[in-house]
Formats: C-alpha cells, structure tokens, sequence
C-alpha cells in the first residue's frame, strides 16, 4: 500500500502500482515482421526462442512416435517397423503420423512466443493479434481457380518438358478413403504449422533485431537493411527449402514459394494469405497421389517448366491478393493502444 501525502491540508494517496503484464502487447504501428519487438524484447530472447522451438519440436516428435509405437503394440502384438527411414510399413499410418508431427509444431511456436518472447501468442497469426478468418476464407476462395490454373500449367509443362505428370491409376474407393480423410483431416494443421513458424516466428525474429539503437556508424547502416522484412523473408526461405528434399530447380522453386508467402505476410499483416496457398496447394499434390496409391511424393529435382508454371501461378495469386487487401483495407500495422484516462486522485 503506498504512503499518504499531506498536500497543502488534503491527503492525498498514489494510485496503486500496475500488476506486471506478462504477455507485452506489441508497438502500435508496426509492420508484421516487427511485431515480435515489444518492449520486453531483449536480445537473446530470439536466440532462446529458437533453441525452445527446436527442441519443442525434438521432444513432440520423440513422444509422438513412441506413444504411436506403444499404441501399435498394445493393439497389434508386434512393434512396427518400417523401411527407408520410415517409422511404420503402412504407408497410410507413416504418412499420418508425419504429418502429425508438423501439426504440433503450431503449439510449439505459440508456447514460446507466450513463454520465452513474451508476447501474445495470436500476434504470429496477424497484427491484430488473432487469426482473421473472415479474411483466410476470402484468401480460400481465391487459392481456389488459382490451384485450377496451376494444374492447368502443370500439364502445359509437361509437354514442354517432354515428361507429362503421371499419376498411376484409380485405386478404388477403398483403398483411397482412408488416406484421403488423413490428409483432408491433417493437411491444414501441417501447412498452418509450417506457416506459423517460417513465416511467422522466423520472419519475425529476425524482424525483431533492427540494430536500431546501435550507435556505431555500421550499426546503423546495417539498421537500414535490418529495420526491412527482406533479412526475415531471406532467411525463413532458405530454412524452408532446405527443411524439403528437392534438389536442383526444386530447391528454387521452394524458396520462391517461401519468399512470395512470406512477403504477402508482411503486405496483408498476416498469415492467413499465406496458410489458404499452403493448404490448397499440399492438398492438390497430396489427394491426386493418394488416389493413385502412391503415398510417398518425391521431393527430388523438378523440370524448369514445371517451375515456372508453378511460380508464375503463386505469383498471379499475389497480385489478386494484393488487390484484395488493399480494396478490404486489410490491417498491415498493428493498431494504435486504447487510451484509457488516469484515475482521479484520492481525496480524504
């Protein structure tokens, strides 16, 4: 309790010290890529972070696969083993349990902006601190005839390339049910997760360092550079393709997928532009596999025109999204604090 004052006849009381925040709001007005930097942001908080992240997701997936393996015992009576560095031989249960770790990957990064960052947890979905799902479905209803155009492409070419995209044959309802539910059930919470960390916690860790309070003349000349989303669009690129296996035009192909996203994150303040294109397009290139009976998609070099078709497709999504956005007035900045007026002093 704070100490009365005697003020020319009158006591007057302090107003009571405010309880700690622990989750600090972001600065109004920034962009999204620095919104990580709030005023509990410390230089070694996106160093712990990643160190939290990437062990987080060590331990959900050590957990993951032994409670999948006990499951598989205590119902089945062998312990299952799969080949080529594959947890089970079912393709179908290999494929779940794999996406399934990448899905919990979004927790994982939502604990440690809570946790280590100390910030709201919703600021990695948008500036406004929460998932905009009005906005996703527009983002939805566009990724759409876009996917329709890129499959388009994707045939065109094949025939450019001479190797035209082969999708085996229809292996019956049966057999494609069961893999279709996994990947309609668990192919969003993947590409979501992935968002949320490439695209999200990446862009924005590296967006947290500005070097704007440096005093020396490279400091500040490296703050110039630092103080924009490009570092963080880089960086979270290059981990993105190198977290895939493509080799040759595929590597391109991934990181331009990455640097597109990630930029329409930073111009529609959010991620739901891209987690919508993730989505629909791990979709399209899941389900036509699975329905073939061919469950392991293989991530090795890719035709160059394969990869033009496919960023030019990506590309023409980020013009309409753009567009949109800027017709929406879509938030790109964080918004201005509430204000709230002083309490009245305590008269007695």
């Amino acid at each position: 309790m704070t100490e009365p004052t005697d003020v020319g006849g009158w006591v007057r009381y302090a107003p009571p010290p405010q309880p700690r925040v622990w989750a600090v709001p972001p600065r109004p007005g920034v962009p999204f890529h620095q919104v990580a930097r709030t005023a509990a942001h410390r230089w070694w908080r996106p160093v712990l972070a990643a160190l939290a992240l990437v062990g987080g997701g060590l331990v959900v997936a050590i957990t993951l696969t032994i409670i999948s393996m006990i499951i598989t015992v205590i119902a089945t009576g062998k312990v299952p083993h799969g080949e080529g560095g594959k947890t089970f031989a079912n393709p179908t249960a290999d494929m779940a349990i794999n996406l399934l770790m990448l899905a919990l990957l979004l927790p994982v990064a939502l604990l440690v902006a809570w946790g280590v960052e100390r910030r709201r947890p919703g600021t990695l979905a948008s500036v406004t601190g929460r998932l905009r799902v009005r906005w996703l479905l527009v983002c939805c209803g566009v990724t759409l005839p876009v996917m329709a155009l890129s499959y388009a492409g994707s045939i065109l070419a094949g025939e450019i390339a001479g190797d035209p995209p082969e999708y085996g044959h229809w292996v019956g309802w049966s057999a494609f049910l069961a893999p279709a539910l996994v990947i309609v059930l668990l192919v969003p919470f993947q590409s979501a997760a992935e968002e949320f960390v490439f695209r999200g916690w990446i862009l924005q860790a590296v967006g947290s360092c500005t070097l704007q309070d440096s005093t020396r003349p490279l400091g500040r000349a490296l703050s110039k550079v630092f103080r924009t989303p490009w570092p963080g669009i880089v960086t979270g690129s290059i981990l993105f393709m190198f977290a895939h296996g493509y080799r040759g035009w595929g590597l391109l192909d991934i990181f331009a997928f990455g640097a597109i996203a990630a930029w329409l994150a930073v111009r529609t303040g959010g991620l739901e532009a891209s987690i919508a294109l993730h989505v629909f397009n791990n979709l399209v290139a899941f389900l036509p596999m699975a329905a073939a009976g061919q469950l392991d998609i293989e991530q090795g070099d890719i035709p160059w025109p394969y990869v033009v078709a496919d960023v030019l497709s990506i590309l023409l999504y980020a013009a309409v999204i753009t567009w949109l956005a800027r017709r929406r007035r879509i938030a790109a900045v964080t918004p201005e604090h509430p204000t709230t007026a002083a309490p009245p002093a305590a008269l007695g």
